[in-house]
């Protein structure tokens, strides 16, 4: 029997599906597993290249079957849709995922430790509470303002709107209104500490990181910013150029040339949405500074008396992700304030 030296894998939940070839091409096995067969059937092969796509579970598959002695690499599920031959089904993604997995131009995703997916996981938990918060916030607004009783944005208005629902002498709100409404501002209150808490976490993690505590001295960029990139973004230096790591997280343009025509879209919004939303929020909250009389850079001023102040952020964020990549690359200590903002 020949010997295999690719394996595709289509990851699933239940019923995972292999697909394993020799050197030469001839496929030696091709079946469908059950989770507990997985790493079973894995050990009983000799060492050989592994392929999957990076979707749930994969981090943790590929430390798992790596620790048997295969190489394995990941691939972004976008590139691995092109091999797929016809219709969609677990075997034909799992001989697609065979082939991508062979390809000299294939990019390919670093594996992560259990350390770098918690710190992942505390991120996201503390997106899922501000979502949560603000949800619960625009209840709120929406269902005073049906009863004539509206406060200014922020939380600020939202600590005005809550003395309001728990003051009983105030008769704008019915009884019942009140009970409700006073569910939601106790669901405010409650998620806001946890999402405090979170923050205390992070900002103790990010002061002992090296890495992350020279990323915060960048203009725009704080804890959550720092903590968040040292999250996803495993190893840096995967990318050649800050370019490519604005790119990887869609603050490049989209381009849709053919014929020798140029046509250069929106922002590709590809990579992650997490990191990009902040990164935005960063340089945003930059520009505001320069609204309020901060004197911005020359770059900056230039750009605003031209584009539009939405666009001059994204602008700006792309520049702040392309001095993060430099940083980490690198190792250095930022030091040029005045490419942003001066004092």
């Amino acid at each position: 029997m020949k010997k295999i030296t690719t394996v595709g894998l289509d990851l699933a939940k239940s019923v995972f599906q292999v697909h394993g070839i020799a050197e030469e091409g001839d496929v030696i096995v091709r079946r469908a597993l059950r989770r507990s067969q997985v790493l079973d059937f894995f050990r009983t092969l000799q060492p050989c290249l592994v392929g999957m796509e990076a979707c749930g579970s994969a981090h943790y598959w590929a430390r798992e079957i790596q620790a048997l002695g295969h190489t394995v690499r990941m691939m972004p599920p976008a590139y691995v849709k092109a091999y797929v031959k016809r219709n969609k089904t677990d075997a034909a993604d799992a001989e697609a995922i065979c082939e991508a997995v062979t390809r000299p131009t294939m990019r390919y995703v670093p594996a992560k430790t259990q350390d770098e997916q918690a710190a992942g996981m505390v991120l996201k938990t503390r997106d899922l509470l501000i979502r949560q918060r603000t949800q619960a916030i625009n209840a709120l607004r929406a269902h005073l303002a049906e009863l004539g009783i509206v406060r200014a944005t922020g939380l600020v208005g939202i600590v005005s709107l809550a003395a309001i629902v728990r003051d009983d002498s105030d008769l704008r709100l019915p009884g019942a209104a009140r009970m409700a409404l006073e569910e939601l501002v106790e669901q405010i209150e409650t998620v806001t500490a946890r999402i405090e808490r979170l923050d205390r976490k992070i900002l103790e993690a990010v002061r002992k990181d090296d890495s992350a505590r020279r990323l915060t001295a960048i203009p725009g960029v704080g804890p959550i910013i720092a903590a968040t990139v040292r999250a996803v973004v495993p190893d840096p230096a995967g990318f050649k150029t800050g370019r490519d790591f604005a790119a990887w997280i869609g603050l490049t343009p989209r381009a849709h040339s053919s014929g020798g025509k140029e046509r250069i879209g929106s922002i590709s919004k590809r990579g992650n949405q997490q990191l990009r939303t902040l990164l935005v929020a960063g340089a945003t909250s930059i520009l505001k500074l320069a609204r309020r009389g901060l004197q911005p850079s020359p770059w900056i001023a230039a750009m605003m008396l031209r584009r539009p102040f939405k666009v001059v952020a994204v602008a700006l964020a792309n520049k702040i992700a392309r001095i993060i990549w430099a940083l980490l690359v690198r190792g250095d200590n930022f030091r040029g304030a005045k490419m942003i903002v001066q004092a």
